[in-house]
């Protein structure tokens, strides 16, 4: 399953972004996006043997974000909850090479499109470290509501942090797409 995003809005110019399929051969530059110094702060790593898993396992889609006019590879996603029968699927981590590029937001859109057209979600669903001040404001800007907090429910190095759960419901995705904010269906 792969969606483009378009690459015109009558807003701006956004870049060129598909979703393809992660494959055993991208886990390298998964994991070295993962253990960047720029990305560390703000995600879990995953050893190897989870991203293969999630390559994998049905309920689970492990995508490459791909950019620009040549389509290569900028980032990840993870979506979890695929196939729930409550219709909830989590954004587990999307991380991307080249930050204010307007790969992840681009790469959010076509995401949002899949989770809620494509696997029909009732519910999307992520949480952002409450040091992410720019996830936080990223995700704030795409739409998503603040849930709650799962105070010091992450163990750090220094200690323990907490998690923003922020979600998008159907019909909020349904009423952004009639305002031309998501892409069409």
């Amino acid at each position: 399953m792969t969606a483009d995003a378009p690459a015109v809005s009558a807003q701006r110019v956004r870049p060129r972004v598909r979703l393809r399929p992660t494959m055993t051969s991208d886990l390298e530059f998964v994991l070295s996006l993962e253990q960047d110094e720029a990305n560390l702060p703000f995600i879990t790593p995953w050893e190897r043997t989870q991203h293969e898993a999630a390559v994998r396992f049905p309920d689970f889609r492990h995508f490459i974000i791909e950019a620009g006019e040549g389509l290569e590879a900028a980032g990840f996603l993870i979506l979890i909850g695929c196939r729930s029968r409550h219709q909830s699927l989590e954004l587990k981590r999307m991380v991307v090479k080249a930050k204010g590029a307007g790969h992840g937001r681009a790469a959010l859109r076509v995401a949002k499109k899949v989770a809620f057209d494509d696997l029909g979600a009732h519910r999307f669903w992520l949480d952002v470290k409450t040091r992410n001040a720019r996830a936080k404001a990223f995700y704030d800007s795409e739409g998503f509501v603040v849930e709650g907090l799962l105070r010091e429910s992450v163990r750090t190095a220094d200690g323990f942090e907490s998690l923003i759960v922020m979600s998008m419901l159907q019909s909020e995705f349904a009423a952004r797409r009639a305002q031309g904010l998501e892409m069409a269906a």
